[in-house]
């Protein structure tokens, strides 16, 4: 660029005669515009008619119109004893996934980092639960907890261990059947994620901690974990947020069952929606859960942002 061109668009921007202000601005958004209308359309569009509708008496089969009830929806779920039930089965469940999630997906990730041979064959298979539909994992899941055929019973019964029992009917074990199940389909996820930190950790480090003499338990404590910490917090707050919302695989395996052992929040708002035609009554579900998992999501973004001023 010669001088001459140069001294031309000072001249320009100090007089006031270039370009307008905000012209960069504009034109970035209407490149965002593609990107930002489905978003708008499909997310953030339903969520507000949802809120909407939490406010109304909408059912269906009506023909009288939609009236508005103000918080009459909410003041009524205040006093549903079955939807805290359901609430209280939810939080159980997400954490009785989330936390063996993380732990088996922690040790099946420093298991991948390590040199192996046919080390890209593990990886592969460990990927393939992630790879599968929830109402194909549902299905295949049915059929190794099927009472009579079942593989884990028919296991049971040649080991001598009893003569099996219907996993998915039973009170006591239809939560903790099902709990095993979303651990085994979420697993994978968890591991990819934590397995990308590892190799992002430099192995200097880990060389200079063994040359100073510290054996794998302090390695682990004092070099990877520091790197795959802001991984594992981002992750857990993600699979929790999934685990509670979750619905097609407890759909496919119990729907709730036996007598709404494992009816979780999101099975019941579809129950009263889908099956009793109430939706002004299943929206207000799904607002109050919308705002417990915005209160989780934003304790843990103040929390991410506190450890990053102290670091």
């Amino acid at each position: 660029m010669s001088l001459a061109t140069e001294k031309r668009r000072t001249v320009r921007r100090a007089s006031g005669t270039g370009p307008p202000r905000g012209t960069a601005g504009h034109g970035a958004w209407f490149l965002v515009l593609p990107a930002l209308i489905p978003v708008l359309a499909l997310s953030v569009g339903p969520l507000l008619y949802g809120i909407l509708l939490a406010f109304t008496d909408a059912q269906s089969g009506r023909t009288a119109p939609t009236r508005w009830i103000g918080v009459l929806n909410f003041s009524d779920l205040l006093h549903d004893t079955l939807f805290w039930e359901s609430f209280r089965i939810g939080l159980v469940w997400a954490v009785g996934v989330t936390v063996p999630q993380f732990l088996l997906a922690l040790g099946l990730a420093l298991l991948l980092d390590q040199d192996l041979r046919l080390r890209w064959l593990a990886r592969a298979l460990a990927i393939i639960p992630w790879a599968m539909p929830e109402v194909v994992v549902g299905v295949m899941w049915r059929l190794v907890y099927n009472p009579d055929a079942g593989i884990l019973n028919e296991t049971l019964r040649d080991l001598g261990l009893g003569d099996g029992r219907d996993w998915l009917s039973g009170l006591a074990t239809a939560l903790p059947a099902v709990i095993v199940v979303g651990v085994w389909a979420g697993m994978p996820q968890t591991t990819v994620a934590l397995l990308a930190g590892l190799q992002n950790t430099p192995r200097e480090l880990h060389e200079a901690a063994a040359v100073d003499g510290a054996g794998a338990w302090r390695r682990f404590r004092t070099v990877t974990w520091p790197a795959l910490r802001p991984i594992a917090l981002a992750i857990t707050a993600l699979n929790f947020i999934w685990n509670f919302n979750s619905f097609a695989l407890v759909y496919v395996l119990t729907n709730g069952g036996p007598g709404g052992r494992t009816r979780l929040p999101m099975l019941f708002a579809y129950e009263e929606a889908f099956r009793y035609g109430q939706f002004g009554y299943a929206a207000a579900m799904g607002c109050v859960m919308v705002a417990v998992i915005s209160v989780f999501l934003a304790l843990f973004l103040v929390g991410r942002i506190r450890g990053g001023d102290d670091a």
